[in-house]
């Protein structure tokens, strides 16, 4: 395992340093990272919604965490996620030393769409799943969005275990400047993602808020003083 959580936050073809040209966006308003003071302060209002949240400095260890939160032989699976890339999460998935059931590998092996669509459905209640954020806000909000709901759909209720990931950059001070970060920023960004990727567009068919958990140790979130995704 050493080899793969020595390696380092990495710029890929779609960080938001590669994207954010043609986006036109706002980095300084809108990935800013805060202070310690401010920090703290989210952290604590996170955990007083039932939420944990583990801090950690650099994406090296924020990868260590998450290859530790996941038991040996689990079943896993992810949304697409800039900042889980970045940290290299997709390389430890690669090398999958843990033995864990990666429902993405079953998926993107199905040739048949329709059984493929199903398996998708039914991945959002994995074991564990993981994701990126788009926003937080320092009221302790975790903010959620995308196209069609294949990234969001296991943050509610379905899956059993819940880590999500996100730089502190992705700290804004109100609920109301976490919903503009995603229409402001983290839309034009990943428009221009699904345009280089997919050729089309994107835009925001689903928001989740999560504002309180009712399930004890269902949702971790991973914490990182670094500036990742977008």
């Amino acid at each position: 395992m050493a080899n793969v959580t020595q390696q380092m936050a990495k710029d890929t073809e779609y960080s938001a340093v590669n994207l954010m040209a043609d986006a036109g966006v706002d980095r300084g308003r809108w990935s800013r990272m805060p202070d310690d003071a401010t920090i703290e302060k989210t952290v604590a209002a996170i955990e007083a919604r039932n939420i944990r949240v583990i801090l950690t400095d650099t994406a090296e260890d924020a990868l260590r965490t998450v290859v530790d939160l996941l038991p040996e032989g689990a079943e896993v699976m992810n949304g697409y996620s800039t900042t889980l890339i970045e940290i290299g999460y997709d390389r430890a998935l690669k090398e999958n030393r843990k033995g864990w059931r990666d429902y993405h590998a079953v998926i993107t092996a199905e040739n048949d769409e329709e059984k493929r669509h199903a398996l998708r459905r039914k991945s959002v209640a994995a074991d564990y799943f993981l994701s990126g954020v788009q926003a937080i806000a320092e009221s302790g909000e975790v903010v959620g969005c995308d196209k069609t709901g294949s990234r969001m759909g296991a943050w509610p209720h379905a899956a059993a275990h819940l880590i999500l990931v996100s730089g502190t950059n992705k700290i804004v001070p109100t609920f109301e400047d976490a919903l503009r970060r995603c229409r402001e920023y983290t839309l034009p960004l990943e428009n221009q993602r699904a345009q280089r990727a997919y050729g089309t567009g994107s835009y925001i068919g689903k928001y989740v808020i999560l504002e309180n958990e009712v399930t004890e140790g269902r949702i971790t979130l991973v914490l990182i003083r670094e500036q990742l995704g977008y």
